[in-house]
């Protein structure tokens, strides 16, 4: 069983910048995915950023150009950075780790209990 502990979050005006943490408890699978989602009040979640174990990065239209998604397999830890944040950019964001074993065929999918960022204008 693998934990994600989120930090980071907070509130700041638009235009400023945060950076986001997620750090797994324990270690996980080579082949993984770690990612950020996010959910705004009466809103579905959706996905912020992805980084995979293979070095792809892949990003929603709204946040690129704006936010930078990094990762450091020693920590187990994946970063979010954003800048240039807008007021709807406020939502709650959650870490995301999927792994897989060598061999296997099963994904395992872990959530964080997330972070509350507001942007206030």
């Amino acid at each position: 069983q693998v934990q994600l502990v989120e930090s980071g979050g907070g509130l700041v005006q638009a235009g400023e910048s945060l950076r986001l943490s997620c750090t797994a408890s324990g270690s996980i699978f080579i082949s993984n995915v770690m990612g950020w989602y996010r959910q705004a009040p009466g809103k579905e979640r959706e996905l912020v950023a992805t980084s995979t174990s293979g070095g792809s990065t892949d990003y929603a239209d709204s946040v690129k150009g704006r936010f930078t998604i990094s990762r450091d397999n020693a920590k187990n830890t994946v970063y979010l950075q954003m800048n240039s944040l807008k007021p709807e950019d406020t939502a709650v964001y959650y870490c995301r780790v999927e792994t897989k074993k060598i061999g296997g065929s099963s994904w395992y999918r872990y959530w964080g209990q997330g972070t509350q960022v507001t942007v206030s204008s």
